[in-house]
């Protein structure tokens, strides 16, 4: 049996393909296509404002083993920064706090645990701009921030969501890009975060 094929002209040539090829990649291409308006939107450069994210870009994001990358947004304004404010649960450990990479996991762990996690809550309940998907950064992602956008934290202590030990959690220092343990009972700055994919 003869394979049917398609030609399609471009400019002056012709491309002949086999026509389940070609219907393969018409049908992938309707079912993969991005909202309009999302693939009209640019990747705003690091240090400005995402207009439809609610924040500054703070770069992207490595996935953590083998999730895909995505795009960091710093909260922008009062509403996405707490002066002083504290991690909570001393001498409780959380299990699901530990991660260095996953900010996002980590302040659902504990907002949603039974001990009271201060700047967690604080970040999970946020709306900013129609966005209710803020968090407390992981330990990485607050070293991007430094990394990328230090010019938007005051040069003090910031909350990780990452647990250190039941006694502490790891805090980002924006004077000179440190990082530490920092006692779960102290206050200290916090600053909320979003993600998106690559768009």
């Amino acid at each position: 049996m003869q394979q049917q094929t398609i030609s399609l002209p471009i400019g002056k040539a012709t491309l002949t393909v086999p026509a389940e090829d070609a219907a393969r990649i018409l049908i992938d291409s309707f079912v993969h296509a991005k909202d309009p308006a999302a693939a009209a939107q640019k990747t705003p450069r690091i240090g400005e404002y995402w207009a439809a994210h609610g924040g500054i870009y703070a770069g992207l994001m490595r996935g953590e083993n083998g999730q895909p990358d995505y795009h960091l947004i710093v909260a922008e304004g009062a509403d996405g920064f707490m002066q002083e404010i504290a991690w909570g649960g001393c001498e409780e450990d959380e299990p699901g706090a530990k991660s260095e990479w996953d900010g996002r996991a980590n302040t659902l762990a504990l907002a949603r645990s039974e001990h009271e996690h201060p700047a967690a809550e604080w970040a999970a309940g946020l709306v900013i701009d129609g966005h209710a998907d803020w968090y407390l950064p992981a330990r990485r992602e607050s070293a991007l921030c430094y990394a990328n956008v230090p010019e938007l934290f005051e040069k003090d202590w910031y909350w990780t969501s990452t647990q250190f030990s039941p006694y502490g959690a790891w805090g980002q220092g924006f004077l000179d890009g440190t990082q530490d343990y920092l006692h779960e009972y102290y206050e200290f700055r916090a600053r909320a975060v979003r993600r998106t994919l690559s768009i």
